[in-house]
């Protein structure tokens, strides 16, 4: 390889990085939870219903034991919740993000717990983000 494109490649090579770099930053700022943010998923109650409880654990925190239903036909995988601890005002305390193992199969229901949030006025869990997976379909 010649210096001139070996400094080509090199200053390429750079800038991709440089662009992926901010790209990544730039998106998470996005992806946080907080008090606004809720999920990335908007529509999210069209499809899926949570119930949900809150239970005392030892040390004082507390335990959301749940179950989320599919009110769609195709299987959803991989799920994730959204669980916040908020204060009286409605600011947030605790967050936890969590998997619902094996997800949520059609018009199904599955089991979810999260464990370890602090004390707080009231909680919230939401679907922070889901998909339904498509069959793929057979070329001719």
């Amino acid at each position: 390889m010649t210096t001139k494109a070996g400094s080509i490649l090199s200053a390429a090579l750079l800038a991709l990085t440089a662009v992926a770099t901010t790209a990544c930053g730039a998106t998470s700022i996005y992806l946080t939870p907080s008090g606004s943010t809720t999920t990335l998923m908007q529509g999210w109650e069209h499809w899926f219903k949570l119930e949900w409880s809150v239970e005392s654990e030892p040390g004082g925190g507390k335990h959301i034991r749940g179950y989320i239903t599919n009110e769609y036909g195709g299987s959803a995988q991989p799920v994730r919740l959204l669980a916040q601890a908020l204060d009286a005002s409605g600011a947030v305390v605790g967050q936890q993000i969590t998997w619902v193992p094996a997800g949520v199969r059609g018009f199904g229901r599955a089991y979810f717990e999260v464990a370890h949030l602090p004390a707080a006025d009231h909680y919230r869990v939401s679907v922070w983000d889901y998909s339904f997976p498509q069959a793929a379909s057979e070329r001719p």
